[in-house]
């Protein structure tokens, strides 16, 4: 009869830490958190700190639903109501009448999507460029994109003007055209940074049996990266729409045709001879469009600001 030897389990050592606390570290442990005193510190100062952000973030937008179904009278004499005495409801179709605000937001949808296509496209080409192609003269192009970020934009505005005014070799002016808008926000550094982190993050296998298999840089950008690329292009897509949303000095500057304006330029210069009720009703429907655009994709802005890209 033989016997069979058998294997004894090995014994890991203790390392001293749960499986659920090496996976998730916080700033308290559980144990800390069971103390009676640290949670009578902990907790209300939790509780506040999410009041305070509640507060900060969304009572500006709360007021402003409040005043745009508030009189003007109202207004004036109780700015901080936390709700109107009596809703005028009709203020904000009244005010999309009399303010002409559906030309505004069409103007404004048309160079916010051309805003974000410009963007987009600038930063995935000049990513791909920096990250994959990678010439020999890339590095000192790319430190000058990024000293762009250390130049605030008021003084490089009389540059950008002059530019659109008259383009250099061309000599045509594409004042009150939506190209005055489209072209420069193409200029973004900050785009072209996160555009190369995620692209530096892709395996470089896929690109080695690309060129195995024939395929050349226009292949691999549009059939391997572009497809990969599809948090970090939403998470791009949605901060330029953000931005372009809400610019105001540069349309106003280069679209001086009152009738192409977008609504961040319309509503100030409306402020000057229209009631209060219907500005404000104004306003809360020149905000509200990018509020639930950020609502629906909130999730990607979130999961994709901080992708730096894929692991191999």
């Amino acid at each position: 009869m033989t016997l069979l030897a058998q294997r004894r389990p090995t014994k890991r050592r203790p390392t001293g830490r749960r499986p659920d606390e090496a996976a998730a570290r916080t700033v308290l442990s559980e144990a800390d958190r069971r103390r009676p005193a640290t949670r009578a510190a902990f907790v209300p100062t939790q509780v506040l700190l999410l009041i305070a952000t509640f507060v900060a973030g969304a009572g500006p937008i709360l007021w402003l639903a409040k005043a745009a179904i508030s009189p003007t009278q109202e207004i004036l004499r109780e700015p901080l109501r936390p709700w109107p005495g009596q809703p005028s409801w009709d203020n904000i179709p009244q005010a999309w009448t009399s303010l002409d605000l559906g030309l505004a937001l069409f103007n404004t949808v048309v160079l916010v999507a051309g805003s974000c296509l410009v963007q987009l496209v600038v930063a995935t080409t000049l990513g791909y460029g920096f990250s994959v192609l990678r010439p020999r003269y890339g590095k000192f192009l790319y430190a000058a994109i990024l000293a762009t970020l250390f130049i605030p934009a008021s003084v490089s505005l009389v540059a950008q003007y002059l530019t659109v005014l008259e383009l250099p070799l061309l000599g045509v002016s594409l004042l009150n055209t939506p190209w005055a808008v489209w072209l420069p926000a193409g200029a973004h550094a900050f785009n072209v940074l996160l555009m190369r982190r995620f692209f530096d993050g892709i395996p470089r296998e896929l690109f080695e049996a690309a060129e195995v298999d024939g395929g050349g840089p226009w292949t691999v950008f549009w059939r391997i990266v572009l497809p990969m690329s599809r948090p970090i292009l939403a998470v791009v897509g949605l901060l330029a729409l953000m931005s372009s949303w809400k610019d105001f000095l540069w349309p106003m500057l280069v679209l001086p045709d009152v009738t192409k304006q977008p609504i961040a330029a319309v509503l100030p210069r409306l402020a000057q001879v229209s009631e209060e009720s219907l500005l404000m009703a104004g306003l809360f429907l020149a905000t509200l469009p990018p509020v639930l655009i950020f609502l629906v994709f909130q999730r990607h802005i979130v999961r994709g600001a901080g992708f730096g890209g894929l692991k191999g």
